[in-house]
């Protein structure tokens, strides 16, 4: 995805924007544990607890830890399974796309729950216009893809599969369901190609 690294970092200083210097931060959909490093990286004093469906991916995390791993809880399963806070912040990064629009809303909602009032969540997705403007944003998404060193061959699956199997909204519907999960101050602050991330407030 475009400027990966660079959304870890500023999903950190978003969070740090309101979180203090020994928060106790959310992360859901921990996957390999990229970000739960990066961030741990960068803020000596937060301690996570990350949560994700994927066994396998769990233990990947815990080799992409390491050290770091003393400050970080790992849970297996989703929203429900994660404690219930109250958390200082909460991320959830290159997740929601893969949760249909009722599902979503009640996994914001519940990570909202979590969540200390005026704590801070980012969220980033997959997220482009629907209906006729759909089609041009997979064809940028594979395009991208293809610059970045992606055969082409791959690049058309890869769209297939998202068009065919991720319940993708528009950004002003996920938007919305941010605030209908009860989260306030609702920004843009990421956009790139297909993916669009979000800060809001508890």
């Amino acid at each position: 995805m475009p400027g990966f690294r660079d959304l870890q970092r500023m999903a950190g200083l978003l969070l740090a924007e309101r979180a203090p210097a020994d928060a106790r931060i959310l992360v859901l959909g921990a996957g390999g544990g990229l970000e739960l490093k990066h961030l741990s990286e960068l803020y000596s004093g937060w301690t996570f607890d990350g949560v994700d469906p994927s066994a396998e991916m769990l233990k990947l995390a815990e080799r992409t830890l390491g050290p770091l791993g003393a400050r970080t809880r790992l849970r297996q399963g989703y929203i429900d399974d994660a404690p219930p806070g109250p958390f200082d912040g909460a991320a959830c990064l290159l997740t929601l796309h893969f949760i249909p629009e009722d599902e979503r809303r009640r996994t914001l909602s519940q990570m909202h729950r979590r969540l200390r009032p005026g704590a801070p969540c980012v969220v980033a997705h997959h997220s482009f216009p629907q209906g006729t403007g759909k089609a041009t944003w997979l064809k940028r998404y594979a395009a991208f893809a293809v610059s970045s060193g992606v055969p082409a061959a791959d690049a058309e699956r890869a769209i297939a599969a998202i068009d065919e199997r991720l319940p993708v909204l528009s950004p002003e519907r996920d938007a919305a369901l941010l605030e209908e999960a009860g989260f306030g101050n609702v920004e843009l602050f990421y956009a790139a190609f297909s993916f669009r991330g979000w800060v809001a407030t508890a």
